[in-house]
C-alpha cells in the first residue's frame, strides 16, 4: 500500500496554499460598486457561480482592503469579466491607485443597481448583495444577479495562471 504524498507534507502553510492556488487558472474580473458608500472597484479572480435558481454569484473581498467598507455600505456590485486587452486595467484596479483615477480608464456606464459596468467586458453581472459571511481574512459575498450584459463573442478572455496573465478564446 502506498502513502498519499499530500499527507507526507508537514502541514499546509500560507505560502504553500498560495503557490497551489497560483496553479488554478481563473478568469480576471473588475468588481465595481457605487452608492452611499462611494464609488469603488477592485480586481478579483475569486468569483464563482453559486446557482442559476435564482442566479447567484459568490465574490470574495479582503476585509482589510480600502474598498471593503464601501461595498458593505452600498450592498450592490457589478462583476465585469475582462477581455484580453484589459491587462493594464486589471493592474490599475489591483493596485493603490485612487478610486476616482481607476474609473478614468475604460468606457463605463451605470448598470441598473447603480454600479459601473465596463462596456467592453466579456460579460457583466449586475448584482445585489444578499448576504455576506466572514471567513478568515475575507468577506464572502453572495450576490443575486439582477442584470446581465453580454459582450462580443469574438474576443479572448483574460485569465490569471501561475502569477501571469494569459488569453483564451
Amino acid at each position: 500500500m502506498s502513502i498519499d504524498p499530500i499527507h507526507d507534507e508537514v502541514e499546509a502553510t500560507r505560502l504553500s496554499f498560495r503557490d497551489g492556488m497560483a496553479r488554478l487558472a481563473a478568469a480576471v474580473h473588475i468588481v465595481t460598486t457605487d452608492g452611499p458608500g462611494g464609488l469603488a472597484g477592485f480586481t478579483a479572480s475569486a468569483v464563482s457561480s453559486v446557482t442559476d435558481r435564482p442566479p447567484t454569484l459568490l465574490v470574495c473581498l479582503n476585509r482589510s482592503s480600502s474598498v471593503a467598507g464601501m461595498f458593505e455600505k452600498n450592498r450592490v456590485l457589478c462583476v465585469n469579466t475582462l477581455a484580453a486587452g484589459h491587462e493594464a486595467m486589471s493592474k490599475l484596479f489591483g493596485g493603490s491607485t485612487p478610486q476616482e483615477e481607476r474609473f478614468a480608464v475604460g468606457d463605463w456606464i451605470v448598470g441598473s443597481t447603480g454600479s459601473p459596468r465596463l462596456t467592453d467586458a466579456i460579460v457583466s453581472f449586475d448584482c445585489e448583495v444578499e448576504s455576506a459571511v466572514e471567513s478568515g481574512t475575507h468577506h464572502v459575498l453572495f450576490c443575486r444577479v439582477v442584470g446581465i450584459a453580454h459582450g462580443s463573442d469574438d474576443g479572448e478572455a483574460l485569465i490569471y495562471f501561475r502569477r501571469r496573465y494569459h488569453h483564451v478564446r
